[in-house]
């Protein structure tokens, strides 16, 4: 199964294309630019609480067939918070010293 390649930034909605090299994921690929995740989540996932990651880049090119970012496009399904800034800041504040191999 392939990562989803979510489309925009879903506390700012930035465009992420693909190739994007400043997406973040977290471990079930909730998808943040890295200024918010560095500036507003402090390396919290505002809906689960994990760490983030840069997102790979998906290969322009199919060097095995099929296995390219044209033949397996990210998704074009915006996505938006499912909490308020003020729960966001909340936990944010509650745990971005614990690492996140910690939490």
């Amino acid at each position: 199964m392939a990562l989803e390649l979510r489309p925009n930034c879903e506390y700012c909605d930035k465009d992420l294309p693909p190739a994007a090299t400043d997406a973040r994921i977290c471990t079930f690929e909730c998808t943040f630019c890295a200024a918010c995740v560095e500036g507003k989540l402090y390396n919290v996932c505002p809906n689960c609480g994990g760490g983030f990651a840069p997102r790979p880049i998906r290969p322009a090119t199919a060097w095995r067939p099929g296995l390219s970012v044209a033949t397996r496009p990210g998704s074009v399904t915006r996505r938006r918070l499912n909490y308020s800034l003020d729960d966001i800041a909340a936990l944010s504040a509650q745990v971005r010293d614990i690492a996140p191999e910690d939490r």
